[in-house]
């Protein structure tokens, strides 16, 4: 991921467009559609995005990755919206696969009907398709989260309802010199490491995936299918 951009050059209308469009066909649940998108290109939004996000002591002196991420022209928020699949799936053609008692809520408020949050699941599939478009079309991105005591105050300066859940933030932009993440001497983990065959600890042996990715540097790409990319946040 890109964390240093050049805030003199903005995201071209045409790409900002592209991107939100391929946002708009990942898959989703039912069909839900449970995203919705605040995009934040104007000085004036941004400064308020980054105010509300900001720990007060990390805005007195800010470090390296929050001066070059807060210059990025174009912010993206990436909000879920876990009522409307609740609601989706109360539906006629649904109803079978949903709860028939009132959904239960878990110690963490989690709706144990839903085992696993698809609505973050999908807007963050939402995200990735968004950085891959920018990346085709010459940008370069960031995926990043807010902080959990920022978000109501993102939620208030941005008039997000309290029923979305703040996924994340999609930065795009043009790229600055940047030095790579240390986090890349992690290496990173093969197939071999990763994929199982059959069961879980039976490692796939058969050389299934080659990568054909060309080799990029850290400067133009995002994470994805790409080896020198750093991993996200």
């Amino acid at each position: 991921m890109v964390r240093t951009f050049d805030p003199k050059r903005p995201v071209p209308e045409h790409i900002l467009g592209r991107a939100l469009d391929a946002a708009t066909r990942a898959p989703s649940a039912g069909f839900s559609q449970g995203w919705d998108f605040v995009v934040l290109t104007g000085a004036d939004d941004r400064a308020r995005f980054w105010t509300a996000a900001t720990p007060a002591e990390a805005s007195v002196a800010p470090d390296r990755w929050l001066r070059g991420v807060s210059a990025a022209p174009c912010l993206i928020v990436c909000c879920s919206d876990p009522g409307r699949y609740q609601r989706r799936y109360a539906e006629p053609d649904k109803a079978p696969q949903a709860t028939s008692t009132p959904v239960a809520v878990g110690e963490n408020g989690d709706d144990l009907a839903w085992p696993i949050p698809y609505w973050d699941v999908d807007t963050g599939m939402a995200a990735l398709l968004m950085l891959l478009t920018g990346v085709d079309e010459g940008v370069s991105g960031l995926f990043f989260g807010v902080p959990g005591p920022s978000m109501d105050r993102v939620r208030s300066a941005l008039d997000i309802p309290s029923d979305r859940r703040l996924v994340g933030v999609v930065a795009l932009g043009y790229p600055l010199p940047d030095t790579r993440s240390p986090s890349l001497r992690r290496g990173r983990r093969p197939v071999s490491e990763v994929a199982h065959s059959g069961r879980f600890g039976v490692p796939l042996r058969a050389p299934m995936v080659i990568s054909t990715s060309p080799k990029a540097t850290h400067e133009n790409n995002t994470t994805i299918g790409i080896p020198d990319a750093a991993p996200s946040k």
